[in-house]
């Protein structure tokens, strides 16, 4: 798991896992919601994925796209 940058200082998000074909994002009050290519969509995914490497922009897209996700654990 990687921290976010949060480059704004306002985003939710605080951590991020990337892997090939998915992202496993945390959200500042704990909830985990795992990203997959077959849930959001390949496109989606690598967008997230860029998003969380640049550390700014992923708590934006999210809340804006609603990307289908897996679970929430």
């Amino acid at each position: 798991m990687k921290r976010y940058r949060n480059l704004s200082g306002k985003s939710g998000v605080a951590a991020y896992d990337a892997a090939p074909g998915r992202i496993v994002v945390v959200f500042r009050e704990g909830e985990r919601y795992t990203y997959t290519d077959a849930s959001a969509g390949a496109r989606q995914v690598a967008l997230m994925q860029e998003l969380a490497r640049a550390g700014r922009g992923l708590c934006t897209f999210i809340a804006r796209e609603k990307p289908g996700f897996v679970r929430d654990t």
